[in-house]
């Protein structure tokens, strides 16, 4: 355990009520007897344990805030240290103010992250529920908060427990082998391992197969709306928005720049950008627009194509049903409260494969089609997936991929009729990699760069 004890703000920096400072070690009780005077005139020791006590935080000659003191226990806290928690008036001024007083009395300034990194070393949360912390303080949105959530409960790391048992069991059959060569058991042998690699190993396609999707859900489905100009473009973005955030006019061109904004359709959080019409210009603005349009487009996950219903396709439309060979989009097919002039046989044609949506955004019709099939594309038509692991974090899916390497490499062994101790080289390989998620087997250089990525005082 961790002897010092550390200090940080715990609320988000600004102006508001309450604004809390958190303690956590073996020493916090003692500091806080120091500076706290509580108006039971109990000292830290003497107060119950989970109770809030009013009192004020003074620095021997004058008082710095009026607050709320609590004090957690050892093990049972976040940390499984003794935690103090004192909140005083929300301004920057009473939180700085205490935590100087604090830092001078015996605390030191804690480091980003390292009141979960604690939690960690302490055994209260494994290393994949530990990262889940900062995902469930960043989720944009209810179903991306209740993945988070459903981590840091353990739903990942159960997982790859049961993963880590198969290949225990394995190891241990194959030590036997090693130790009693004699036991002329070895094709029946050879047989159960590798159904019990096989095992594993669609395991682990599985929950690298949610990769994909429990990216989008943590960091949002990048999502670029392009067509040439006029065709409602903006009128989309402020009616997925539901607010007026794009200029809308008659006038080819009057978005010249990317327009970005985060929204939450049907539970995927929607990173939306509007662009400029991709056009021929001689405009300089406009024309700056448009190359930075064909950036976006190249780098999104999903791209909303939009088309007037109302004209026939045009060299503009063409040039980006081009751009869009290869790659999955959605096609809106605006102005359908319009006399229809577009060629429907022609855009089947021209886009095989992609999904059509049909709107007017006049009256918003067709609008909840389009977020109906942007659910679909990240969800596969299942919004609540019943398997709870998901995988968003990249170090994760790198672990899971060197780990199906592996595996691959071990059946290989199994298949070539291999030595025992070399078929356990690589299932140990697997194990190990597997425990890299958890933190079971992860460098300590590779844990503190983890936790310098969290906000402080958490």
């Amino acid at each position: 355990m961790v002897k010092d004890t550390i200090v940080a703000i715990a609320t988000a920096p600004g102006e508001g009520a309450i604004g809390i400072v958190r303690m956590s070690g073996n020493q916090a009780l003692s500091i806080l007897d120091l500076v706290f005077q509580a108006k039971s005139k109990k000292s830290a020791l003497e107060m119950k344990n989970r109770m809030l006590y009013y009192g004020h935080i003074t620095d021997e000659t004058h008082v710095i805030d009026e607050v709320l003191v609590t004090k957690m226990l050892a093990p049972n806290t976040y940390t499984c240290e003794d935690v103090v928690e004192i909140n005083c008036h929300g301004g920057i001024v009473p939180l700085q103010e205490t935590v100087k007083l604090l830092l001078r009395r015996g605390a030191r300034m804690a480091e980003p992250g390292e009141f979960t990194k604690r939690a960690f070393l302490n055994g209260r949360l494994d290393l994949a529920q530990a990262e889940s912390v900062m995902d469930l303080i960043s989720a944009k949105t209810p179903r991306g908060f209740t993945v988070a959530y459903q981590q840091l409960e353990g739903a990942l790391s159960k997982r790859v427990g049961q993963l880590r048992n198969e290949l225990l069991n394995v190891m241990a059959q194959l030590e036997v082998s090693i130790d009693y060569p004699d036991v002329d058991e070895e094709e029946i042998t050879f047989a159960e391992i590798r159904k019990r690699f096989e095992s594993v190993q669609t395991g682990v396609e599985d929950l690298l197969a949610s990769s994909e999707t429990g990216r989008i859900i943590r960091d949002g489905l990048s999502t670029v709306i392009v067509g040439k100009p006029n065709v409602g473009k903006s009128s989309l973005m402020n009616a997925l928005l539901r607010e007026s955030r794009a200029i809308v006019t008659d006038i080819p061109g009057t978005t010249r720049d990317v327009l970005e904004e985060f929204i939450n359709v049907k539970g995927v959080p929607l990173r939306i950008i509007d662009t400029a019409g991709i056009r021929q210009t001689e405009d300089v603005v406009e024309k700056i627009g448009v190359e930075r349009s064909k950036e976006f487009f190249n780098k999104a996950d999903l791209i909303v194509f939009v088309i007037n219903a109302a004209e026939p396709l045009t060299e503009e439309d063409e040039s980006i049903i081009e751009l869009l060979e290869g790659r999955k989009a959605l096609i809106v097919v605006n102005k359908v409260d319009l006399p229809r002039v577009v060629d429907q046989d022609q855009l089947e044609e021209r886009l095989p494969n992609q999904t059509f949506v049909y709107t007017s955004m006049m009256d918003d019709n067709g609008i909840e089609d389009v977020e109906n099939t942007i659910a679909e594309f990240v969800f596969g038509g299942h919004v609540i997936r019943k398997e709870n692991a998901y995988v968003s974090n990249i170090r994760h899916i790198n672990a899971l991929e060197r780990t199906q390497t592996a595996l691959n490499a071990a059946i290989n062994a199994v298949d070539g009729m291999m030595p025992y101790d070399f078929i356990e080289v690589d299932t140990k390989d697997a194990y190990a990699f597997l425990g890299e998620i958890s933190g079971d087997t992860v460098e300590d250089d590779l844990v503190t760069r983890i936790f310098s990525n969290f906000c402080l005082g958490k």
